[in-house]
């Protein structure tokens, strides 16, 4: 047995809000709750870069009291952002939130401290491990903040993706996650790697606990849960899914029509392949441009992230250009295919997380749909025969994360075997 075997003990965001909210808890007991899970279990999942050591728990909200964690690419007032990087490690502590540090706070959230992130969020490992599947990668790049939940080490974590530095992490550690549709709040604050796809995250123990958080974040009411109307993607166009995920999520959608839903097949799979394979283009040539300071300093740099942003100082404009025009063609097609239907519904990953820590997985089954810049939520239930989580995710259309997070509850429900089957 592993030695941090049995970690996974997600906090439920939702039960700790009730608790605030009916005074049978207070945001400093909330708060010692999560430093003590962080004391416990720290020493063995490595999730932490550094705790802020007093909190504001005057705090007001929706959220009022919730313990939260920050990945270490966003600007947390008071500590520095070393972004998992040795080009970073004398940073100063920042002199201001980040934006989205800000609007979390506004919600009633408390910063506790910053998680760890892979180097400048790119593939290079952190020293965090998987809670849900000892002995296999946590994912990344938001790995601290997946592990953090997972764990019950917080009921709340901020993430941000690229590639799939949000879905992966959630669905190998086995928690919901939603990947907010780019540019729904601003990215000032944050250490920044392609501007054209980077995007916000958020990780929670269900998707239940996401849609309050949202709601929370946003002011905008939840939606109550219905059957959806989905359509059915099977990513094996860009990769070769595991049998378990595979059978899991036709399962799923039989179990989906029998409760009442609409599950027809997304026309759209070579399209969707052909996004994502322009993705890594746009990638790294914009990561190139972006973190220039760290390309002239490349021989400090992790071996893969170094190789990307010598690839991106490497790509011709035109490349690049052709590569948008791939991902700007496809939105029209995608946004017609989908007008019906609340979301599409697929695998997060092409299987469990692989064992070992040397690699944080493949991120293929995100990449188009985080080109085209569409909102996610990573739902999480479904285990392989070992017992590792497998993730499934919801797409949806931009800017409508409330509707989608109401059709990602409903088949969470589902997935747990909680709602019934519709009889006629």
């Amino acid at each position: 047995m592993s030695r941090h075997e049995g970690l996974f003990r997600p906090w439920s965001l939702r039960e700790l809000v009730t608790e605030l909210t009916t005074r049978r808890t207070t945001p400093d007991a909330a708060a010692a709750r999560a430093r003590r899970r962080i004391e416990a279990t720290d020493g063995e999942l490595r999730a932490w870069v550094v705790q802020a050591e007093a909190l504001d728990l005057t705090t007001s909200g929706p959220l009022g009291g919730v313990p939260l964690a920050v990945k270490d690419i966003i600007d947390l007032a008071g500590l520095p952002t070393r972004c998992g990087s040795p080009l970073r490690a004398d940073a100063p502590p920042a002199t201001a939130d980040a934006a989205i540090v800000r609007a979390w706070r506004a919600a009633g959230a408390v910063p506790i401290g910053k998680t760890v992130t892979t180097e400048f969020a790119y593939f290079h490992p952190g020293p965090t491990h998987n809670p849900a599947a000892p002995g296999h990668t946590p994912g990344g790049s938001s790995s601290g903040s997946a592990a953090a939940v997972a764990s019950g080490q917080v009921p709340l974590a901020l993430g941000s993706q690229t590639a799939g530095s949000v879905t992966r992490p959630a669905s190998f550690c086995g928690i919901a996650a939603l990947v907010m549709s780019r540019g729904r709040f601003p990215v000032t604050g944050v250490t920044g790697f392609s501007p054209g796809l980077d995007s916000h995250g958020v990780f929670a123990a269900t998707a239940s606990d996401v849609a309050l958080a949202w709601s929370a974040l946003t002011g905008e009411p939840e939606a109550a849960p219905r059957p959806p109307r989905l359509l059915l993607w099977s990513g094996e166009k860009q990769a070769e899914v595991a049998p378990a995920l595979r059978d899991g999520l036709s399962a799923v959608a039989d179990r989906m029509r029998a409760a009442g839903a609409v599950v027809d097949a997304f026309p759209g799979e070579s399209l969707v392949a052909q996004v994502a394979a322009a993705h890594p283009v746009v990638m790294a040539y914009e990561a190139a441009r972006e973190r220039a300071a760290e390309l002239a300093q490349a021989d400090r740099l992790s071996s893969p992230l170094a190789t990307l942003l010598r690839t991106g100082a490497a790509t011709p404009d035109a490349d690049y250009e052709a590569a948008r025009l791939v991902v700007a063609a496809a939105e029209s097609d995608v946004v017609a295919w989908t007008a019906e239907y609340d979301a599409v519904i697929g695998p997060a990953t092409p299987g469990p997380a692989p064992e070992g820590m040397a690699a944080t997985g493949d991120p293929v089954l995100s990449r188009g749909w985080q080109a085209l810049g569409l909102p996610v939520v990573t739902v999480p239930g479904l285990r392989d025969e070992r017992g590792l989580p497998l993730g499934l995710q919801l797409v949806g259309r931009d800017r409508g994360e409330t509707a989608l997070l109401a059709a990602a509850r409903w088949a969470e429900d589902v997935v747990c075997g909680t709602t019934a089957v519709v009889t006629r």
